[in-house]
């Protein structure tokens, strides 16, 4: 069922002025600047929406203080914005905990918990770049304007990445309208998939409705997938 939008992040996509599509477009992200970011914990949405964030020192219980700027084991030769420094920068905003062990050889963290979603014997934290797997760490890869990063728990044990299209819409009460649910890794339509109290048929789309006025999200859900993307509905 939807939800009204009362995240901090969502508030921040209208306060910035970015509600199109969580976008970010335009900004040199090389030294300090805007980036797209998710987290998907074990049952809910710990956060989405663009966070401003730094090369930076980072510190956990586990694996203490070490630099993440993308120059780590050599990965990059200019410091530059990654995905474990946008996890630092949303952890400090929103106040949510996070640990990490860190490899002296990789020259980088392990992230085994965020918020209340810790790994255990089976189930870990995947990072996906533009729903993509990366092939290094999170202070090792570096994030460039417009790219999407996914903390995702338990993320080696899901078929799929669910995205749903378009990520924000303006309706007018009692309207409907048909959203799109793929596979954001291979573009592949998902059926079976749950958004909005509809089930999605075979070619990945639902219609929705929308008796009330309001801000809401709708995120699409399958037992064998990660969540999707928030779809942000303002309904007049």
């Amino acid at each position: 069922m939807p939800t009204f939008a009362s995240s901090l992040s969502f508030v921040l996509l209208f306060a910035g002025g970015l509600i199109s599509a969580f976008a970010v477009d335009s900004r040199d992200t090389r030294e300090k600047g805007l980036v797209n970011l998710r987290i998907e914990g074990l049952s809910t949405t710990i956060y989405e929406g663009p966070i401003i964030t730094t090369p930076r020192n980072i510190t956990t219980p586990s694996g203490g203080t070490h630099l993440c700027d993308g120059t780590n084991n050599g990965a990059n030769a200019v410091p530059g914005i990654t995905p474990t420094a946008a996890l630092d920068a949303a952890s400090k905003l929103l106040g949510f905990p996070y640990d990490g062990t860190y490899s002296d050889t990789f020259e980088d963290y392990f992230i085994t918990s965020i918020a209340d979603s810790t790994q255990t014997a089976t189930q870990f934290w995947g990072l996906l770049l533009n729903y993509q797997f990366t092939s290094v760490g999170g202070c090792q890869q570096e994030v460039q304007a417009g790219d999407h990063i996914l903390w995702a728990f338990d993320a080696f044990n899901k078929a799929y990445f669910l995205k749903v299209t378009p990520s924000v819409l303006t309706v007018k009460k009692g309207s409907s309208r048909t959203v799109t649910v793929t596979d954001g890794m291979t573009g592949t339509a998902i059926s079976g998939a749950l958004i909005g109290g509809v089930t999605t048929g075979a070619d990945g789309k639902a219609t929705l409705n929308f008796p009330k006025k309001g801000l809401f999200t709708y995120k699409a859900t399958k037992s064998d997938s990660i969540r999707s993307n928030g779809l942000v509905v303002i309904v007049t």
